[in-house]
């Protein structure tokens, strides 16, 4: 089924592309076999229309022409579906070929699998995997939270959202009117960096804690939208990435591995914890309250009440 499929579809695509006019859809129906064979009208024009945006799909451009008669025909011009010439080298192809694997998780895994077949059929020159042979390390970004995708698509139309957002100290959630700037990927979780209307300063929003959905909202944004430099520091700035002082912690013996990669000593204490010194910086008392029992603050003061209290909060719900 998927070969008669795929000769199907390409026999449209040549039918299309080698008129000088648009044809109708009776035309096409007489020129393609596979259309003949279709029992009635109904089942035929099902057919054609799953194919059209199947063509579509694949980066056909077809257009729709109505001539004097009021009779409807397609036609796909080649001046309007032929590539300029692809001037990659081996590392640019090996890098977008790296930045495909990252999405294989994400919903964007088929925009970005179609984007690379299409370079590669336009003449991108075609490269070893590295990742496949030499490693068994695979770069993905995972993304599981709802609100990323009506997220991805208001930052790149520039469109003002509303959502409700639980901070982590709060047992309610609350809603925010945000201009979305960007997302930001950061230690495993999705981080929005936009413009708080209603604080009238800029925010980072762990998408993790948005609940319920992501509503569009009209109107232009009423803040100037930084460069991207300036909004990826802010994104590691308020989630924990620059730090300006360091902490004293107890981790339970076998666990909290992501903190000990970030560690600058470690001792053993002999009683089933070690003693860790790591960098402090905003946003280190919420990734501490992940660990739940197995990490103890011991300094400084204010960082162990901060946790103290994310806990408190988190005991109540």
């Amino acid at each position: 089924m998927a070969i008669a499929k795929a000769e199907r579809l390409m026999n449209l695509a040549l039918c299309l592309l080698g008129t000088r006019r648009p044809l109708s859809k009776r035309e096409l129906r007489t020129s393609i076999e596979a259309y003949l064979e279709a029992g009635t009208d109904d089942s035929f024009n099902r057919m054609f229309e799953r194919d059209k945006d199947d063509l579509r799909e694949l980066g056909l451009v077809i257009e729709t022409v109505e001539n004097l008669d009021g009779d409807t025909g397609y036609l796909a011009r080649r001046d309007s579906n032929r590539l300029p010439p692809i001037t990659l080298d081996a590392e640019e192809a090996a890098a977008l070929g790296l930045a495909a694997k990252v999405w294989q998780q994400a919903r964007l895994a088929g925009a970005a699998s179609g984007a690379l077949q299409k370079l590669r059929a336009a003449g991108m020159p075609e490269t070893e995997d590295a990742y496949e042979v030499h490693s068994a390390l695979e770069p993905r970004i995972p993304v599981h939270e709802a609100a990323f995708e009506p997220l991805m698509l208001a930052c790149r139309d520039r469109r003002p959202v509303t959502f409700d957002y639980r901070k982590s100290n709060s047992a309610r959630p609350e809603q925010r009117q945000v201009e979305p700037w960007t997302l930001e990927c950061w230690r495993g979780h999705w981080y929005l960096a936009g413009w708080d209307r209603e604080r009238g300063a800029e925010r980072v929003f762990r998408l993790s804690r948005i609940t319920g959905k992501v509503r569009s909202r009209a109107g232009a944004f009423t803040a100037e939208v930084p460069d991207v430099v300036t909004v990826r520091e802010t994104v590691e700035s308020w989630a924990g990435e620059t730090a300006t002082r360091t902490a004293r912690i107890r981790l339970r013996a076998g666990a909290g591995y992501p903190l000990r990669s970030r560690a600058m000593t470690l001792r053993e204490r002999g009683d089933g914890w070690d003693e860790l010194e790591i960098p402090y910086g905003h946003g280190l008392d919420a990734w501490l309250v992940e660990f739940g029992p197995d990490v103890v603050v011991e300094e400084p003061a204010d960082l162990r009440a901060d946790v103290v209290d994310r806990l408190r909060a988190v005991a109540k719900d």
